[in-house]
């Protein structure tokens, strides 16, 4: 059993005092992996552990796979302060996991990256766990990359890691879905997945999925995203399109009893080319909680009729302005 039991984040409903706190409840160690870090109090909370003595390293990813920088200014402060902070493992075309580890004794891992749109405009979560095989795992694959070294999972513990094991597992979730299944996902740009979302609606389970149309999705992935979406309907997947907040979240449920969280994507890189992590979850209280928060967005959303994936006049972001600081990895 758990010491404590894991902790739901869900953004923007819980701002950023819940990550904050966490920042200041490391006493001896903060281990913090991060694509995106711009959030000046979340920065401002690292120097202030680091000046009261706690031991902190900080992995950033460079740059996006656009080639843009979001990291440099945060590096050059930590750095500036005596903060431990590297880039992280060339070994990985992009790091796109989000997790923080307080002294070895809890983890964090998340949907949002540590800017202040994340914790306003989108729809994101994150899960605290103090599971011990969690938190020694994610630590060791903190080394692993700080080391700039390999790490392969030696067994299966509920975390899913890319590019280990996260596509199998994705897959072995959706494969378990009996009655319902709900994917709030922005990307669908691999047909493996693809193929077991259909297969789980020729079974008949119930699915819903929750995209978030045009709006963050590079044109280059346009075309899959589309094309899935178009072909999911046609054989009765139920595809509506966030309504309420951008769609950053990475999320399923299976029957209501079981959720994933992570920072992949459902997309070949995020699967093969990138580090990325991701958790499973059974306890009740965590998942009725996301079932509640997906139920309310889908209310919220509207039916979508994806566009013809050959046709860019008809690619519109036509809910939210275009940013082109999020484009989903």
């Amino acid at each position: 059993m758990q010491p404590y039991p894991p902790q739901l984040i869900v953004e923007p409903d819980d701002g950023l005092g819940p990550v904050l706190e966490f920042l200041r409840s490391a006493q001896s160690s903060l281990l913090i992996k991060q694509f995106t870090f711009t959030e000046a109090s979340l920065i401002q909370a690292v120097i202030d552990r680091h000046d009261d003595g706690v031991d902190v390293r900080v992995m950033l990813n460079p740059a996006r796979s656009g080639g843009d920088r979001a990291n440099d200014e945060t590096f050059a402060r930590l750095a500036d302060a005596g903060v431990n902070v590297a880039w992280s493992n060339p070994k990985f075309y992009v790091t796109h996991e989000k997790s923080i580890v307080a002294d070895g004794r809890a983890a964090l891992v998340a949907t949002f990256n540590l800017c202040e749109k994340y914790f306003t405009l989108t729809r994101d979560d994150g899960v605290i766990t103090h599971e011990p095989q969690h938190v020694a795992q994610i630590m060791q694959v903190f080394e692993a990359d700080w080391a700039q070294g390999d790490w392969q999972p030696r067994a299966y513990e509920g975390l899913l890691w890319s590019n280990a094991n996260s596509r199998y597992h994705m897959a072995q979730f959706i494969d378990s879905a009996r009655r319902r299944l709900d994917i709030q996902h922005p990307k669908y740009v691999d047909v493996a997945i693809l193929d077991r979302i259909a297969e789980a609606a020729e079974r008949g389970v119930k699915v819903h999925v929750l995209c978030g149309g045009k709006h963050g999705i590079s044109d280059w992935d346009v075309l899959d995203t589309f094309a899935s979406l178009r072909t999911l309907r046609r054989i009765g997947v139920k595809v509506h399109k966030q309504k309420n907040l951008r769609l950053h979240a990475k999320l399923l449920i299976a029957d209501g009893e079981r959720a994933l969280v992570g920072s992949m994507n459902i997309d070949r890189s995020a699967f093969d080319l990138r580090r990325e992590l991701g958790i499973t979850l059974g306890e009740p209280a965590i998942v009725a909680r996301l079932q509640q928060v997906f139920d309310s967005d889908w209310a919220l959303s509207h039916h979508y009729e994806p566009p013809d994936p050959l046709d860019p006049s008809k690619h519109t972001e036509d809910d939210f302005p275009h940013d082109p600081e999020l484009v989903h990895e």
